[in-house]
């Protein structure tokens, strides 16, 4: 029976997409330092986020998103709607609290 993981694989695919990211961000940068840099913001050890890196299936460049560029507007479109929803949805919550808080007590 193999050991129970410590991090979560949601965890796992975050950091590993914020590296990705900080690396594409600052050019000439070493994998190195950005696993360092973004491991002691989120309290992993740096050379677990290297290892993660070199996974297969968690690299650089590795989802089937990121390679077609169809499925990513696809993707980018849906999450935009989503947006859009939770934004009308804060309006419409907000403007009814603002009224809530413009009625004069019944005391």
């Amino acid at each position: 029976m193999p050991a129970p993981r410590k991090y979560n694989d949601e965890l796992r695919e975050r950091a590993v997409r914020t590296v990705n990211e900080t690396i594409r961000e600052n050019p000439g940068m070493p994998a190195k330092r950005a696993c360092n840099q973004v491991g002691e913001q989120l309290g992993i050890p740096g050379s677990t986020l290297r290892n993660w890196l070199r996974a297969p299936g968690l690299g650089v460049g590795s989802s089937a998103v990121e390679t077609d560029p169809h499925a990513r507007l696809v993707q980018l479109e849906k999450e935009n709607r989503e947006l859009r929803r939770a934004n009308a949805i804060l309006r419409s919550a907000s403007a009814f609290f603002a009224a809530e808080l413009d009625r004069p007590s019944p005391r």
